[in-house]
């Protein structure tokens, strides 16, 4: 039986990450990033025994024959960090299913088009890289990348992930709700972690920072990515379906119609989660500008399994005529 090549690197990532987890002391997904480390510099960077070195270089020498397209190795990560993320306790550990970023990259598409400028992308919660990482390898334009992300591991794996691919993007390890010294970007994309933001006297200099107790993370980054984004300039978020049902929602939705163009809400399938009260939704923002067209009709659907491949074609003709006759994107 053939093994594809994405196949070939998963084993070759997750049996290097295995034996390194055993022999040297770290989580499996250090040993994932380590692993992709040895890969890029087509060497090992460990310091292990003789015979522990010969069995990684053997690994090592047989994977780097091959040749990998970026693809093969964002979805090779994505499978190996899915693994590892099973076994892992921190419950931000979580990755944007593959579908959905593959869905998101189609909408990014729609309002870049096939500008020959570079644009500034900005991830506030790049996790290992995987939805970044797919908009840069699905891009019709030149983009310029940017991510933040709290996790050392994370963006170990995400920095070695963007080697891989060979994409030029930008890492920062820091926490993307406290001051950063980024210029404006044209587009922000992120998959918003959910919950209680702890550090209440950064959470202060937010508008839609709570008056007790811990303000929601989700809220201060829709805050601070609409800060960020340059008059005109789109913003897309995986949000939890709940998002306007809190005791805040009010605030939230004010704050955004001041500043932004509210353009759609699409539910993603009931299908990809165990339950409703996990569900989430793409939303679609234009921060405001001189020449931003405000839609006369938000798009509001809810998305067919993304495995039907006839009623997603549909739905995604409907989106284009959307794009088409309320922002007059062809």
């Amino acid at each position: 039986m053939t093994i594809t090549k994405t196949e070939a690197l998963f084993t070759y990532l997750d049996e290097t990450a295995h034996f390194l987890e055993e022999h040297w002391s770290v989580t499996y997904l250090e040993g994932v990033a380590e692993a992709g480390e040895n890969l890029f510099r087509e060497e090992l960077c460990q310091t292990l025994t003789l015979e522990q070195a010969n069995m990684l270089n053997e690994k090592l020498d047989f994977i780097r024959k091959e040749g990998f397209t970026a693809e093969e190795i964002r979805k090779s990560f994505q499978l190996v960090v899915l693994k590892g993320m099973k076994g892992a306790v921190q419950p931000h550990h979580s990755m944007t299913p593959d579908a959905v970023c593959l869905f998101i990259s189609y909408l990014v598409n729609k309002v870049v088009g096939q500008q020959k400028e570079h644009m500034s992308l900005l991830d506030l919660a790049a996790g290992s890289g995987n939805l970044i990482s797919a908009l840069l390898n699905h891009a019709t334009s030149p983009l310029q990348a940017s991510g933040f992300e709290v996790d050392e591991t994370l963006l170990k794996l995400a920095f070695v992930s963007a080697n891989l691919q060979k994409h030029e993007l930008q890492l920062f390890h820091q926490d993307s709700v406290e001051s950063i010294a980024l210029p404006e970007v044209d587009l922000v994309v992120t998959d918003l972690p959910v919950g209680y933001y702890p550090k209440d006297e950064i959470a202060k200099t937010y508008e839609l920072a709570t008056t007790a107790g811990h303000s929601f993370i989700h809220h201060l980054m829709i805050e601070q990515a609409i800060k960020k984004t340059k008059a005109g300039g789109f913003l897309f978020f995986v949000v939890p379906n709940f998002l306007f049902e809190s005791d805040q929602a009010k605030r939230l939705h004010d704050y955004i119609k001041k500043e932004a163009n509210i353009l759609g809400l699409l539910q993603l399938p009931k299908s990809m989660f165990k339950s409703q009260q996990v569900g989430k939704s793409i939303f679609m923002l234009q921060k405001k500008g001189e020449e931003t067209i405000i839609p006369k009709q938000a798009l509001l659907a809810e998305l067919p399994s993304f495995t039907k491949k006839d009623a997603l074609a549909d739905m995604m003709q409907q989106i284009n005529k959307w794009f088409e006759t309320e922002l007059r994107i062809l």
